[in-house]
């Protein structure tokens, strides 16, 4: 199955072997089995803040369903499978009367992505409601408290073949009404600052230390616009990339190589990709 039809991009090559467990026990068995067959992981979620090879990926390659994307809530939060959307959860939540997960609103992807790079936004992260998670490898399952999982910006201690099966978010009572209505907010801010209705990835990099973000970094380095083959830099926003005209990987790694070589020379910074990349692709130092 190509990966470019499970990408948000758009872009991608042939999966060696694609599978969607829907329970703890299915997960654990597809682990073991390509761990015997030394096979690499790669679990895609919803396809978002992910770039895969055009040549495609050489293992197994797998997406959460069922009891593995449930969202169970509580009076004082929400267990989640890690194959639930955010944005499922934040309705779910915000339903139920509790607060402190609408910044998640503005995130694409599912929760299990979310923990392994602590996903935030406007002055939010995901450590900020996380309690815990169940981590599956093939050596089985394991429950990990959020202090033991060394989240810091855009990063967590999590190994390649492990897995966020679970986590337990901590949440607060709240009004349901002003909750939509932070949750709106957000989502109109986000349509008015970034492409929705062009194919993306998300963020193509992370903010560098500094006032200055990728985003307007890259604008200053007139990048808005910039073509290579079937994909631009978004003329919304300079950290997008889009996927216009049947774009290819190979099409977006050239941007951000583009990208990371102007903001070096121009600003003397080095932009750090935040998209997760799948399969045989290098984007060498700019």
């Amino acid at each position: 199955m190509p990966l470019s039809r499970y990408t948000t991009i758009g872009t991608g090559g042939l999966a060696q072997y694609l599978a969607e467990p829907t329970e703890e026990s299915a997960l654990l068995a597809m682990l073991s089995w390509a761990e015997e067959r030394d096979l690499t992981i790669a679990v895609i979620g919803l396809g978002s803040n992910l770039l895969p090879a055009d040549a495609g990926f050489a293992g197994l390659v797998l997406r959460l369903d069922g009891a593995l994307a449930a969202i169970d809530v509580t009076d004082a939060g929400a267990t989640v499978g890690g194959g639930a959307a955010l944005a499922a959860v934040v309705r779910k939540v915000g339903d139920a009367g509790l607060a402190g997960f609408e910044f998640a609103c503005a995130i694409p992807g599912t929760i299990g992505g979310a923990v392994r790079m602590n996903a935030g936004a406007y002055g939010r992260e995901l450590k900020d409601t996380l309690v815990s998670v169940t981590i599956c490898s093939a050596t089985g399952s394991r429950r990990a408290r959020v202090d033991e999982l060394e989240l810091t910006y855009r990063h967590s201690n999590l190994r390649p073949g492990e897995i966020v099966t679970q986590a337990e978010l901590a949440l607060a009572p709240g009004d349901p009404a002003a909750i939509k209505a932070l949750v709106r907010d957000y989502q109109d801010r986000r349509s008015a600052a970034q492409p929705r209705k062009a194919r993306t990835f998300g963020s193509v990099f992370k903010n560098p230390p500094g006032e200055q973000t990728s985003g307007q970094i890259l604008e200053a380095c007139g990048l808005k616009g910039y073509t290579v083959g079937g994909a631009r830099i978004s003329e919304k926003h300079a950290n997008f990339i889009e996927n216009f005209a049947e774009a290819t990987s190979a099409d977006v790694v050239a941007l951000m190589i583009e990208a990371r070589r102007r903001a070096r020379e121009q600003f003397g910074v080095e932009l750090e990709h935040e998209v997760q990349t799948l399969g045989e692709i290098v984007i060498p130092p700019a």
